[in-house]
């Protein structure tokens, strides 16, 4: 990859480093068992791998099509899960905050601050998550350009923020369909932090079943390798061992079976990729 960008450590693991890295777990920290079990099988494959692990799972899905889905255990017993996580399984974990007065507390608990897609020019939420000292991974809006994104960094440089990542998932295309520009993932690496590509929400179809989000998991696998020939430093996939009967997420989510496949084949590209450069 010929775009330059400053490396982010997250504990062992470093974003734009040579490693790829991933970031995965379940779209809502469902239970504490889960969420490790879930933890644990990624990291093995990881490491087995060599790619750097973060997992990823929210206590609040605050933007849910409906009034009456399911949001997910709430930030006090979400932040006991992800805690479970960090000190039970050994790895770094990110989830997302909704709210600014949110980002402190979960600071505390996790490694990684993840601004979602619908947040991501909300200055305050923004300037609240680079007080904390943590990373922040801002998930680029599907209304928004690539380069747009370089506002987003310099609301979270000037208020301090030391560490930021950058998060492609896929852009609106007409009503409940989402499509990837490839050209996203360099033009956004140029403005000089690791970049991400989100391939299972990438697949999302917004408020496709009426009253939920629909997708079609069954264009992770090709999106992921076309994210990786041409050159990201993370992935971000949403897993589960049975994300039909998940309560958030389910069509886009990758079962946890078919992760190894995918992520040997994006390590096999990218090394082809590395090579070319």
């Amino acid at each position: 990859m010929s775009e330059k960008v400053r490396p982010v450590p997250v504990g062992s693991v470093i974003f734009g480093g040579p490693r790829l890295c991933l970031i995965a777990g379940p779209c809502v920290a469902e239970s504490p068992a889960l969420c490790e079990d879930i933890a644990g099988t990624v990291r093995d494959l990881c490491a087995e791998l060599g790619v750097g692990y973060v997992f990823k799972a929210s206590f609040d899905k605050a933007n849910r099509s409906s009034g009456t889905a399911t949001r997910g255990p709430g930030l006090d017993d979400g932040l006991e899960i992800l805690n479970g996580v960090r000190k039970h399984v050994g790895v770094p974990v990110c989830t997302d905050i909704h709210e600014s007065y949110q980002a402190a507390p979960v600071a505390d608990v996790v490694d990684i601050l993840q601004i979602p897609a619908f947040l991501c020019r909300q200055t305050d939420l923004l300037v609240a998550a680079a007080a904390t000292g943590r990373v922040v991974n801002v998930k680029k809006g599907q209304f928004l350009a690539p380069w747009d994104m370089r506002n987003v960094a310099s609301k979270l440089l000037s208020a301090g923020c030391s560490g930021i990542l950058l998060t492609e998932r896929g852009v609106s295309f007409g009503y409940n369909t989402l499509v990837t520009d490839f050209r996203a993932l360099p033009q956004m690496r140029e403005i000089g932090w690791p970049v991400i590509y989100d391939a299972t929400h990438s697949v999302q179809q917004p408020g496709g079943l009426g009253s939920a989000t629909g997708g079609d998991r069954r264009f992770v696998p090709p999106l992921t390798r076309a994210a990786v020939a041409v050159g990201v430093d993370a992935l971000f996939l949403e897993v589960h061992p049975r994300p039909d009967t998940s309560p958030s997420d389910g069509p886009n989510m990758l079962h946890l079976q078919d992760l190894p496949r995918v992520l040997e084949t994006a390590v096999a590209i990218r090394e082809i990729v590395n090579a070319d450069w």
